[in-house]
């Protein structure tokens, strides 16, 4: 599994792993009136009259308050679930990631806190699987252990890049967009080609090539709020090979007001063994 991003790649992975979640069905809705379909050159498709404006370019610019560093946000699917706020004033950042639940052979949470230059992660694995890791009591469960920055330095897994501090990749994932129509107030709809979607962070290469051409056309809603910022994007994954149809939802708030992360209390901290680092690799 890959953690991209403060980590939210390990959710993304997981999202779509059925051996670390159960798979949510995406939902739909029928007998609606269609509204207007945009292309992303802004052309009305032929299946609704022209429609003034780009909506392409409007639903792009509600991603450009993510770059400044300064919210709280959320990313789930399948049975799993992240959290957390990214705060570039301080240069600090801090994630919960929960992946599978009671009846998983493997359940993972996560407590990730990164404040430039330090990083710390709290671990805890549960479930057949997780008892049968020989390392496992190497791993010393229940405390934050801070990482080593020379070990980490370009790694995936565990580090944190303040200079792509989108957790969720929605910047990225907008630019892919297809298809895209304004449904009210603050709302569009549309569809994604997600083929660049694992450099987003929000979904892992092997799902993606799983959905094949469908990967092209996947179907999304978006919401912005007043102030014209992103607050919710939503996938809906069509079913590909051995997995379900399935919804990925994230979601960003507080701009301009998420706090500082808290760095642990120093009783509460070990150096990370080397076996941390193997299972993350």
């Amino acid at each position: 599994m890959t953690v991209r991003r403060l980590g939210a790649g390990l959710v993304a992975a997981a999202l779509i792993t059925p051996a670390l979640a159960a798979c949510a069905s995406g939902t739909g809705t029928t007998g609606s009136t269609p509204s207007p379909t945009v292309t992303a050159s802004g052309t009305a498709s032929p299946s609704g009259a022209p429609v003034a404006g780009d909506a392409k370019q409007a639903l792009l610019d509600t991603t450009k308050e993510i770059s400044n560093g300064n919210f709280r946000f959320t990313l789930a699917g399948a049975g799993s679930t992240a959290e957390g706020l990214v705060h570039q004033p301080s240069q600090s950042a801090a994630l919960k990631i929960a992946i599978g639940g009671p009846s998983s052979d493997l359940a993972m949470k996560l407590d990730v806190i990164h404040y430039k230059p330090d990083s710390w992660v709290k671990l805890e694995l549960t479930g057949p699987t997780a008892n049968s890791l020989p390392a496992i009591k190497q791993l010393n469960l229940g405390k934050y252990q801070h990482l080593d920055q020379n070990r980490i330095k370009g790694n995936r897994n565990l580090g944190f890049d303040f200079d792509k501090v989108d957790p969720a990749g929605s910047a990225v994932l907008t630019q892919g967009i297809t298809e895209v129509r304004s449904t009210g107030t603050g709302t569009y709809a549309g569809t994604i080609d997600v083929t660049k979607a694992a450099e987003a962070g929000s979904l892992n290469a092997a799902t993606i090539a799983a959905l094949g051409t469908q990967a092209k056309t996947v179907p999304f809603t978006a919401k912005v709020d007043p102030q014209g910022r992103l607050s919710e994007l939503v996938l809906q994954l069509p079913a590909a090979g051995q997995t379900a149809a399935q919804e990925i939802k994230m979601t960003y708030s507080d701009y301009g007001a998420a706090t500082a992360a808290q760095k642990p209390p120093a009783d509460q901290v070990v150096e990370a063994p080397a076996e941390l680092y193997s299972l993350f690799n």
